[in-house]
């Protein structure tokens, strides 16, 4: 493990040093939304910012969101058994119910458990992602503690006419993928319809053994667990003459996942999101938009063939903000957000709604080399009453294109309706909203042929949720997590490298018999590096992850092992828009486990035929 973590940032500098000595090249940093509510470039972000376009997507041939995002700085995930199966994610070490997504600009996740199925979500159906790292509640209200993800779904492009486009996967495990979508637009409108199906027989997701008291799955059922999924997306947009713009959105992912378990083993799932935005200009520097959405999801679990119960949500939300330009470099933004919660199951739940409303305040101004953001929010929650978070950032340009950052923040996260009122004894409704309270250094460097961040920061969380030795939820007194993380960016003579570091510390505070232990299932050391080149049509690549040991438990009893997989992969360019690509991953059949008992694939073998105009 720490031979692959040096390897990985030895081969990082070293690239860095000689693309120093290379001449100019043009590269334009991408524009975000998600760090400010507002359209402002990568680079300009006084936060730590990764963009991944659909450009690297098809780049990575990634099976899954987890897939792709694994081992970003700060980002560890835990999968419970293979592709299809519940996945979480962690961000900087905060609780995997800390990071708020964002699909299209509605957030989704289950109102019970509050955590978005990252399982669910199809790779094929994804334009772009925005991850943001560090406290945002005072910019999006309640469980932006560790940061936010933005997912973007494919859209269609007003250079006029129609765009078909398809791809099909098949490989181990009996996996067969599959995507169609149709693309379009013109001066004024744009528009995009994509449908997607996705089936395989799995692995076995809990090894055998897992019988074992309050550990594993609870049952040994040595089977081949499956996963089926199918979706189907639409997206698209009119802007008139006068400025005025009609966007909407709405993807649906039906999906079956058999798993192992002692009284259920197969769910049929629904995940829904819709939103609809509305923008215009009221006064020449004076921009509102009006937005709702909608998120559903669905859970019907079964015993083989038995119907064994249903937990069903639903998250309604609204949104009206107000960007106005005070000056030149200077932006005020004010807004207030609503959202309504629902859930209803079989098993009866003590309260199944609850509603927030949120006010907030930005300020974005340039200084000369200086540029701070300042933000404000105040929430009303109707079962926990009001929350105020702030946010206070400022950055140092240098010469060179060297700067300096530095920020502290607020943030709270609401009990879950699964944590307060769960029945079987699994809730608690003592249960406190967690509060937290963040600062961050930031070093970073944007040149023509590399880039490269260092960020430093400390989390300190009074109330965390954490379930104990017999998984029941309660408040430990406090959490502190500490963390470094670097990134680095090359192009050199053809080669790309994309390098990523994470040193994390995040401990349990509470002075009890647990105090000092390491928060479960966070890896205190994650490491990433992504090598590929271009050979005329023929394309090369390959990423290799390691990650440290963790925990499964709040008590530390149940050890998770460090490890590091590699990942090679192959594009042959054949025709024009069409491409051919191999990908072998976990190349040399490392066994691991980011859950305790239970199991992710080995040495797999995919092959992808793809259509894409849009790669001419």
């Amino acid at each position: 493990m720490k031979k692959s973590l040096l390897a990985a940032a030895l081969l990082s500098c070293t690239m860095a040093a000689q693309a120093a000595d290379q001449g100019d090249a043009n590269t334009l940093s991408p524009v975000i939304v998600t760090a400010t509510r507002t359209a402002i470039t990568a680079d300009e972000a006084l936060s730590s910012v990764t963009v991944i376009t659909r450009a690297d997507i098809e780049r990575l041939q990634p099976l899954s969101v987890q897939d792709l995002l694994t081992g970003l700085p700060g980002v560890s995930f835990a999968n419970a058994g293979g592709i299809g199966q519940q996945t979480s994610l962690f961000m900087r070490g905060t609780n995997s119910s800390h990071t708020l997504v964002l699909i299209d600009g509605v957030r989704i996740g289950s109102v019970g458990n509050g955590l978005p199925a990252f399982e669910q979500l199809p790779v094929e159906q994804i334009e772009r992602i925005e991850v943001v790292r560090g406290p945002r509640s005072s910019l999006y209200g309640a469980d932006a503690i560790g940061g936010v993800i933005q997912i973007f779904t494919r859209h269609g492009s007003r250079d006029g006419g129609l765009v078909p486009s398809f791809s099909v996967t098949t490989g181990s495990d009996n996996l067969l993928r599959g995507q169609a979508g149709l693309a379009g637009g013109s001066e004024h409108a744009w528009y995009n319809l994509s449908v997607g199906a996705q089936h395989t027989r799995g692995i076995n997701a809990c090894r055998i053994g897992a019988a074992e008291a309050f550990a594993g799955c609870f049952a040994d059922e040595p089977d081949q667990d499956a996963y089926s999924n199918k979706n189907l997306s639409a997206n698209g947009g009119y802007r008139w003459d006068n400025g005025v713009q009609l966007t909407g959105n709405w993807l649906r992912s039906l999906g079956e996942i058999h798993f192992d378990g002692s009284y259920q083993n197969r769910s049929r799932t629904v995940q829904q999101v819709a939103g609809s935005a509305l923008s215009f200009n009221l006064l020449q520097a004076w921009k509102t938009t009006l937005s709702v959405g909608q998120n559903l999801d669905r859970y019907d679990n079964y015993e083989n063939q038995d119907f064994v119960g249903y937990i069903y949500s639903r998250r309604n939300q609204a949104s009206w903000q107000n960007d106005v330009s005070l000056a030149e470099n200077q932006l005020l933004t004010l807004g207030v957000d609503w959202q309504g919660e629902h859930i209803d199951s079989d098993t009866g739940f003590l309260a199944t709604r609850r509603h927030d409303t949120g006010s907030f305040v930005q300020y974005q101004g340039t200084f000369g080399r200086n540029e701070v953001q300042l933000s404000a929010r105040r929430d009303d929650n109707s079962q926990f009453g009001g929350h105020n978070t702030g946010a206070v950032a400022w950055g140092y340009h240098f010469d060179h294109d060297l700067r300096l950052s530095a920020s502290y923040g607020s943030a709270f996260h609401a009990p879950t309706f699964n944590d307060l009122y769960y029945p079987y004894g699994s809730g608690n409704p003592d249960l406190k909203p967690e509060k937290s309270r963040s600062a961050e250094l930031g070093l970073s460097q944007q040149l023509d042929m590399w880039n490269w961040a260092v960020n430093a920061y400390q989390t300190r969380i009074d109330q965390l949720i954490a379930l104990d030795s017999n998984y029941f939820p309660s408040n430990l007194s406090k959490a502190r997590i500490r963390g470094v993380e670097g990134q680095l960016g090359v192009n050199l003579d053809g080669w790309q490298l994309q390098g990523y570091l994470t040193w994390l510390q995040p401990q349990n505070r509470d002075g009890g018999p647990n105090n000092g232990n390491v928060l479960p299932r966070r890896p205190e050391h994650t490491a990433r590096v992504d090598l590929d080149r271009r050979f005329g049509a023929i394309g090369i690549g390959a990423t290799v992850y390691a990650a440290g040991r963790s925990y499964d438990d709040v008590a530390n009893r149940h050890p998770l092992a460090g490890y590091s997989t590699t990942d090679l992969r192959a594009s042959y360019h054949f025709a024009p828009d069409w491409q051919v690509e191999a990908r072998l991953a976990n190349a040399f059949g490392r066994h691991y486990e980011t859950v305790y008992y239970f199991n992710q694939p080995g040495r797999s073998v995919f092959l992808t035929l793809r259509y894409s105009p849009a790669m001419r």
